[in-house]
């Protein structure tokens, strides 16, 4: 559990104050998270990951940090849990387009059991804020398709999770879905060798690839590397961002990451790894 110093503080960061657990204040939370507090890879990318301890997330997110799914579901789902909510960790594994549905624990997953007020009883919602792209808003687990701004969603029962469900990413985004296992796992330390592998192998593709993503209520934005993509009812709209005081800008005013817990060195490091990777990229383009 938070203290009530540390809700305060994480909610400071979304931009809320405290209000009594129910479905229009868990939506409210869930937005502002994924507009406020972005997807990412930075300080994979640098070599200097975080621990996914739910100390260090909580953090980690106050102090204008981010991160990538077990960070930032794993810190939403003890500030949930700290305002009264009826919150449950899964093991989930994303599917990569063109790959199979797996489970293999590489992405954390969290619903949130509460009463529906439409259909008068308690009905369960996959609350994730850790998927970059994915959804704006919670979602119920029933059967069904779910539209949120150009995005369009499915939930079906999942194929690889005896008595799971799947979330569909939608057709042109770039991963294909999520399989949640119905198991309540105890804690974010299930996952550490996860993460232990993906913020330190050289064999993970976090450390050579830095991506940035967040939501907003018309779409979605995406740095990958130096191509900046905006997504909105109008389609994709990509730009290419090879100046650094513009990249380190746009890092700034479209993701809330001034990146202040780096040096001006070690920025300097990661613009220049970024840029080459980026020209490397395109040479390849031309082959």
């Amino acid at each position: 559990m938070l203290t009530k110093q540390e809700i305060k503080d994480y909610l400071k960061r979304l931009g809320l104050e405290i209000d009594t657990p129910s479905k229009e204040f868990l939506s409210e939370m869930h937005r502002a998270h994924v507009e406020k507090v972005p997807w990412n890879t930075i300080d994979i990318f640098a070599g200097k990951p975080t621990p996914i301890d739910i100390k260090s997330s909580v953090q980690h997110i106050v102090n204008q940090g981010s991160g990538y799914c077990f960070h930032l579901n794993g810190a939403f789902s003890v500030l949930l849990r700290s305002l009264g909510y009826n919150v449950s960790l899964h093991r989930a594994g994303v599917q990569p387009t063109g790959k199979e549905p797996r489970m293999d624990s590489y992405h954390l997953g969290v619903s949130v059991t509460m009463m529906d007020a439409v259909i008068h009883k308690e009905q369960r919602w996959i609350v994730d804020v850790g998927l970059g792209d994915m959804p704006y808003d919670p979602l119920p687990i029933i059967v069904g398709e779910y539209e949120q701004g150009p995005f369009r969603y499915k939930i079906r029962p999942s194929e690889v999770a005896a008595n799971g469900w799947r979330l569909e990413n939608d057709p042109i985004a770039p991963f294909a879905g999520v399989d949640f296992d119905p198991e309540v796992v105890g804690d974010v330390e299930e996952f550490k060798s996860q993460h232990e592998f993906l913020s330190k192998s050289p064999d993970s593709v976090w450390g050579n690839l830095l991506l940035i993503q967040n939501r907003h209520n018309k779409g979605s934005n995406e740095l990958r590397g130096c191509v900046f993509s905006q997504r909105t009812v109008d389609g994709i709209q990509k730009s290419e961002i090879t100046n650094k005081f513009m990249w380190f800008e746009l890092v700034a005013d479209v993701f809330g990451e001034k990146l202040d817990r780096y040096s001006k060195l070690e920025k300097d490091e990661i613009w220049k790894k970024v840029i080459r990777i980026h020209e490397n990229w395109k040479r390849e383009q031309l082959e």
